[in-house]
């Protein structure tokens, strides 16, 4: 059997007390050469198993550097595929914990086709149930594809490290210039990593995040804890700026789940409770308050390629496992910068067609601006939206109304343009003027938008939507 290890502590800190059972504890290494067949290899360096997060069954597998460094050789591989096998047939999620010197040399091909079964069982598992990884240690090379073809990353923060290329092997760079390998730069510079946190910390972050999730497509997350369905939120009006304080002020008992807080922060991507069900939220902000009451930093209230890019792949991912999706919408356009102009279309396009291609339950509130094409692709009507609704001083409309006026009727005074930019606004720009051509469904008041949200939410509840037939689509 394999021996007592950190990677056996990590799994039992993970799972409920005295519910991991082992499999293929007596599995080894088969290959010889370069006196492998003299080297003791228990499990061969992976622990496997099943056992459950607050009841519910989970696979797990952890790699143990205390055994050839934990690197992946055939038999490591095959235990990780006939547990994706297993997790396949029963409907549960697969919780890897990764800490390997990657590939095994001494088995060469065989290490090679290794990886790839792994890759070959993440991609069928892809939607099918959800995938969660977990950085202690290293994570190089073929090995950090792993991750990233799971749903959710978690990076230890100050010894984990994540790389395709090693820092020090990038022309013109060395670890001391930029650690392209820590967890700080795969969170904020490349949006890899959806959490990261302490060792101590990382087994209660992945529980309460499986606590939101379903155990696969064709099942619903479990419900939590209620609250108040007509909780009034006197507050909630004055976050219009830091929606993640909105979303706290929303959600059953303040609980949320933010993903990838550190990159794109202008777009927040997270699962809140409504009425103890499970919801995806996106947030546009243009915020971020300090404890002190104050901000700490400013965005525009526009789209950015790495937000839009973000904000689409938390919606297929809640599209894939019927999770409803909520959206918070205050922006009036596009980042408009050179570097960002490399990128925005593309990622506005997948934005658009994540909101356009999901037929979960699908609610907007628009709480700011709401202007442009950059609305349209935050959840509007015209995508498919099933509920739109706004606050009263919502402005929904092609653009700024005082920029409106100065085209329309450029070379005129100011005070031609101020009258034209208030009749601009009262007709084309207003939320009731939008509710009037029926592109939004009700106009709350910032305090009621909990209940009716969660109102609207239990309305789409039995919702069926059909798409035409096809394979996949393109974009």
């Amino acid at each position: 059997m394999s021996t007592n290890s950190k990677a056996r502590e990590r799994i039992e800190a993970l799972l409920d007390d005295n519910s991991f059972v082992e499999i293929g504890a007596l599995v080894t290494a088969r290959a010889t050469d370069f006196n492998l067949k003299q080297t003791d290899a228990p499990a061969d360096g992976v622990i496997t198993g099943y056992g459950s997060i607050g009841g519910s069954p989970v696979y797990v597998y952890s790699q143990d550097v205390s055994v050839l460094n934990g690197s992946v050789g055939e038999m490591h591989a095959r235990k990780i595929t006939k547990l994706y096998d297993m997790a396949l047939k029963t409907g549960c999620p697969v919780i890897g914990l990764l800490d390997s010197a990657g590939l095994r040399l001494q088995e060469a091909t065989d290490a090679l086709n290794a990886f790839g079964e792994i890759y070959l069982k993440q991609s069928l598992a892809s939607g099918v149930i959800p995938q969660i990884t977990a950085i202690y240690g290293s994570c190089g090379g073929g090995l950090a594809l792993i991750p990233t073809l799971t749903d959710f990353t978690f990076m230890e923060e100050k010894s984990a490290k994540l790389f395709v290329n090693s820092p020090n092997a990038l022309a013109g760079n060395t670890v001391d210039k930029c650690n392209s390998a820590s967890a700080a730069f795969q969170s904020e510079e490349s949006g890899i990593v959806d959490v990261v946190c302490s060792e101590a910390q990382m087994a209660e972050k992945i529980r309460s995040l499986v606590s939101f999730l379903p155990a696969n497509n064709s099942t619903e997350a479990e419900d939590g804890e209620g609250d108040d369905l007509n909780k009034v939120l006197p507050e909630l009006v004055n976050c219009v700026g830091d929606t993640s304080i909105a979303l706290s002020q929303l959600s059953d008992n303040g609980e949320v789940f933010e993903l990838k807080e550190k990159y794109a922060p202008e777009m927040i991507t997270a699962f809140i409770r409504l009425d103890g069900m499970t919801v995806g939220a996106v947030a546009n902000r243009t915020q971020i308050i300090g404890e002190d009451g104050k901000a700490e930093k400013t965005f525009d209230a526009a789209l950015t390629t790495e937000g839009a890019y973000k904000a689409a792949s938390f919606v297929n991912f809640c599209d894939a496992y019927g999770i409803p999706v909520l959206t918070l919408t205050n922006v009036k356009g596009y980042a408009a910068t050179v570097e960002n102009e490399k990128g925005i279309a593309a990622a506005a396009a997948k934005l658009t067609y994540a909101f356009a291609n999901a037929t979960v339950p699908k609610v907007n509130v628009i709480i700011g601006e709401a202007f442009g094409s950059a609305y349209v692709s935050m959840n509007s009507k015209a995508l498919g939206a099933d509920i739109v609704m706004a606050w009263p001083e919502a402005k929904i409309g092609m653009m700024d109304p005082v920029l409106a006026a100065k085209i329309m009727y450029d070379g005129q005074g100011a005070d031609v343009i101020n009258t034209k930019a208030a009749e601009y606004a009262a007709l084309q720009s207003s939320a009731e003027s939008a509710a009037k051509r029926g592109y939004v469904d009700h106009i709350v008041e910032p305090e009621e938008t909990r209940k009716y949200v969660i109102g609207a939410f239990e309305m789409l509840y039995d919702k069926y939507e059909a798409r035409p037939d096809k394979k996949h689509g393109t974009v």
